[in-house]
Formats: C-alpha cells, sequence, structure tokens
C-alpha cells in the first residue's frame, strides 16, 4: 500500500548501528525547524497544563490523545522530509484524519497502564496490608521492610510489563496514519518490528537516555531539544523499518 509516495514493506531487521543513525537523522530534521519544533513542543506542554485544570478526567483525555498529536508530529516529519515548512496544524492532523483508530490507540494505551498500576498495587498492596497487621512494635519493622521488598518487586514486574506495552505503541500513530492500518494491527507490527530490532534499540534507548539526563541539567531546558529529536528519531526508524520510496 502507497501512502504519500511511501510504499508499505515487511518490517526490516537493521544493525545495531541503526540505532546511532536515527537519533542523527532526528537531528537533521530538527534542524530544520529549530523554532517550529519548538514552539509545537511549548503548545502541547502549555495545552496539558491547561487540560490538567480539571481533575482527572483533563489529564485522561490529553493521554487519550497522545496518539493523535503523535500523528501529527508524524505528517510535520514527512512534511520537512520532502522539502515542505513545518507548520502548527501539522500537530493537529490526526484530528482530521484517522482520529477514531488513533483515539482507540489512546484508548487501549491508557488501559494498559491501569492494568500495569493494578499489578503494582496486587504486589506493594499485599505488603502494606502485611505491615498494618503485625500490629505491635516488634513485628512492625520486619513487616515494614518485607513492604518495601513488595514494592520493590512490583515496581520492577510493572516496568518489566512496561516494556512491550511502548513496543506496541511505538510505531502505532505512524502507521495508522499513514497507512489506514487498524489499531490492533498496527499495535501488533509495531510490537515485533521492535521486538526484531531490540539490538539497534538498546543502542538507541541508551544513548537518548544519556541525553536525556544531560538535557536536564540546565534547568531542564535541553528538553525542548531532546523531545524533538526524540519524535524526529521515531520517524526515522519508522521510515527505515517499515517502508520505501
Amino acid at each position: 500500500m502507497a501512502i504519500d509516495g511511501l510504499q508499505l514493506v515487511e518490517p526490516r531487521g537493521l544493525t545495531a548501528g541503526a540505532g546511532v543513525d536515527w537519533i542523527g537523522e532526528g537531528w537533521k530534521l530538527f534542524a530544520k525547524a529549530p523554532l517550529m519544533w519548538v514552539i509545537s513542543v511549548l503548545v502541547l506542554f502549555v495545552l496539558a497544563i491547561v487540560v490538567n485544570i480539571i481533575p482527572f478526567i483533563g489529564g485522561l483525555a490529553f493521554q487519550l490523545l497522545q496518539p493523535v498529536f503523535g500523528a501529527g508530529f508524524i505528517v510535520a516529519c514527512r512534511s520537512l522530509e520532502t522539502g515542505g515548512e513545518f507548520e502548527l496544524e501539522h500537530v493537529f492532523a490526526g484530528f482530521k484524519k484517522n482520529f477514531a483508530n488513533l483515539f482507540i490507540v489512546g484508548l487501549i494505551l491508557v488501559a494498559g497502564g491501569i492494568a500495569l498500576l493494578l499489578v503494582f498495587f496486587v504486589f506493594a498492596g499485599f505488603g502494606l496490608i502485611t505491615a498494618f497487621m503485625a500490629g505491635d512494635a516488634t513485628n512492625m519493622l520486619p513487616a515494614l521492610m518485607a513492604s518495601g521488598m513488595s514494592i520493590a518487586i512490583g515496581t520492577l514486574v510493572m516496568l518489566l510489563l512496561m516494556i512491550p506495552l511502548l513496543m506496541a505503541y511505538w510505531f502505532a500513530p505512524a502507521l495508522v496514519m499513514m497507512h489506514d492500518m487498524k489499531p490492533v494491527a498496527a499495535m501488533k507490527e509495531s510490537f515485533f518490528s521492535c521486538f526484531r530490532n531490540f539490538v539497534p534499540f538498546l543502542v538507541y534507548g541508551i544513548i537518548l537516555s544519556i541525553a536525556g539526563f544531560l538535557a536536564m541539567l540546565p534547568f531542564g531546558l535541553g528538553m525542548l531539544v531532546w523531545v524533538p529529536v526524540t519524535i524526529a528519531s521515531t520517524y526515522v526508524a519508522y521510515r527505515q523499518i517499515f517502508t520505501e520510496d
């Protein structure tokens, strides 16, 4: 299926060096329109603050719309790649095209996140109940230590389960937006492509983590570059794994 001049192909398996290449090419896309990238990120940041004024509902709504905004950035990247401009309306393109399917991806992502929290509370809650039931001071300290272990295990299990959820989400907005894929099919393709490219993603993740730490040092201002480069590099990875011109 060819969309916007892109042919969807069987997901490729790439070498470890691809993880470095994604970041380098992502930087080039950022450098083509740095001001618009920063403005777009700031607009979404302010929008997130505004909607979060409504307790719970506002934050939940913004989370559900993450794939919609993600798809908009994919459109912006495609425009920059083909010699076009980065316009603010690109960020909201997901509201005009494939909104329902993108929203469903958001629903699945949020539902998965809630399930992960439940897993955490199963572990942590059991430990906390044990601590309170201990009663006297003699047994309280061992109970609290046991609770701390339960919380640590719950956190570890939650983080491990978060990885496949993120793998399923990573390329889903691009596949839905650019190739009209159904939400579940897009998330399956995203998961298996990430699994197939585990080594380059490992390299990619390590570099981004180090860069993210450094970006936080100057009062967090470096995140205005780190976030756009991360988004742009995701587009580059999607192009190299899933498409050809």
